[in-house]
Order: C-alpha cells, then structure tokens, then sequence
C-alpha cells in the first residue's frame, strides 16, 4: 500500500477543524511520519495509524507547529516496545531543539532511536528507495525532503515463453541479467520507480523545483492566497498559485497542498487559485484525509 495519510493541516496556530501539521507516508513496508506537530499522536489515533511500523520521522525545521509533538511520539514508540529501530532526520543545525524534545520529560526510555541529522547533500538508502534533502528558504534552517524508488524491470511473459524461460530459470535471469544467450533486455520493460516530495515552509527557491522534479505526488505549502503575496515572502511562505505552479513547472502527477493560514475560511479558494496554474490532480488537504499515490506509470517519458 503507497497512500498519504494526513494527520494535520493548519499552520502556526489550529483551528476548530485543523491540526498542527502531521503527515504520515506509508510506502510498502516503509512508514515514514513528517513533521509531527502538537497533537500528532492523538490524531494517529483518529486515523487509525500505530506507531509500531513507524521506520523514520522526517522534521523540516524546528518551529513548533512542525515539532511539538516529536515528544510525544517519541515516547509512545517507547510505550509501545517497538522492536526495531527509528531513525530521526532533522536539521543538523537544530541539535539543540531536537535534543531537548528527545528528553522533554521524563519516561522509560527502552526505544531505539536513531538521531541521523541532515545537512546538504544528506542521502539515505531506505526500503523503498533513496531519501534526500535540500535546504529551503525560511526564517530558520529548513530542509525539503523527496523519496526516489529506483527503476526496476517488469518481466513479460509472453517474451519469456517465447525463448522457452519458465520457473527458477526467471529468477535466475532477473538476478544475472543473461541466461545462455537470452538478456534481461530481451524478456523485459523498464518499470519506472516512484517518487514522493515533501515541501514545507519556504519561500521560492531553486531546490523547491528540484525536490518536486517529476514526482508521482507533492506535498507542499500553501499558507497563503495571492492578495497577501507580499506577506507570503516576507515571511519565507508560498502562495496556493505559487505552489500549483512549482507543480506545473516540475511535471508532477499529484499536488496536495497543506498548511493553510487560518485566516482564511473557505478552502475552497485555494483549489480555485491552484486550479489557474495546475491542471492535473490537486487535493485541498483535510485532517485525517487518505491520499492514494498516484498507480505506477507503465513506462518511462
């Protein structure tokens, strides 16, 4: 199962209807929870999501609505005797932060937590593929992080049959890539890896482009409508229409914009402002929302 579970959509302050941010990926065999926010843990609850097959905590910077409820999660997986371990990536230079939300109180620490701060060029290999990060533009120190499957090869059948290949023989091409005079080539297709981008808070830069580059879905910020563009900047935020277009521009399949300022009542606005930049798929983002991503593509281009 590949799905975007949300757990949080406001922004520096909740609503009656929105949480702290919270976004819990589950891709395969891999469960990766972003930015947990004040109140993450009650909202897994909601959405019916344990912290047992959690693999990794991905935090995009230390402003509260972001972080607040890494303690809490942290202590649950403790609570919970997870047996294996999680690995925190957070901003190198957050250490402070990260450290005094690690011990914010005291509990029975049996948990195996694994602290793997980001800086630039931070790469790790996970179950479903590569996770990076690149720095943003924000107020603070600020990372943006994509997960990247890599190509695999989907075998046919009928070209199998036809050079007399069946049983273990398949494996056995798959794993050498020739058997007799028959190449994984001749037998196979080319099946494209999925990608997943995680955007927060940030204004406009280059490596918001770069970390959204042909993802199967996006997850990006959208605190702001356009008439308050010029607070947007100031502040190190996006537009709707400015994310719609980072989308438009980076050939993304899915866009689901979050992390709405609550000033603004009607979300609905923020579709119709996307809506003008974006023509693909665009999910408003709604607590406790499940978001699909998007069925394998069936080859490359």
């Amino acid at each position: 199962m590949r799905e975007l579970v949300v757990l949080g959509t406001a922004s520096q302050v909740p609503t009656r209807h929105r949480n702290h941010n919270g976004y819990l990926l589950r891709w395969d065999d891999e469960v990766i929870l972003f930015d947990p926010g004040e109140g993450t843990q009650r909202q897994m609850l909601l959405a019916g999501q344990a912290v047992t097959p959690l693999k990794r905590i991905c935090v995009t910077h230390f402003h509260g609505d972001h972080s607040l409820g890494l303690p809490g999660i942290l202590q649950r997986v403790s609570l919970d005797r997870v047996p294996h371990p999680v690995a925190v990536h957070y901003p190198a230079g957050g250490q402070e932060f990260y450290d005094r939300l690690r011990h914010a109180t005291s509990y029975w620490d049996n948990a195996e937590i694994v602290p793997l701060p980001v800086s630039a060029g931070f790469a790790v290999e996970t179950s479903a593929g590569r996770l990076t990060a690149l720095p943003l533009r924000h107020s603070i120190e600020a990372y943006g992080y994509r997960l990247t499957e890599p190509d695999s090869r989907r075998m046919l059948p009928a070209l199998l049959a036809q050079h007399g290949i069946s049983g273990p023989a398949v494996g056995d091409l798959q794993r050498t890539g020739r058997l007799g005079g028959v190449t994984l080539d001749q037998v196979s297709t080319v099946r494209p890896g999925q990608s997943f981008a995680f955007v927060m808070d940030t204004g406009l830069c280059d490596n918001v482009y770069a970390l959204a580059d042909r993802v199967d879905m996006l997850v990006i910020e959208s605190t702001f409508l356009a008439e308050d563009a010029a607070m947007a900047a100031q502040v190190g935020h996006l537009t709707a229409g400015q994310a719609a277009a980072v989308a438009r521009e980076s050939g993304v399949r899915t866009l689901v914009l979050t992390h709405f300022s609550q000033r603004y009542q009607d979300p609905s606005r923020f579709l119709e402002e996307a809506r003008k930049e974006f023509t693909g798929p665009i999910v408003i983002a709604e607590d406790l929302l499940r978001v699909p991503v998007p069925p394998r593509l069936l080859s490359q281009g």
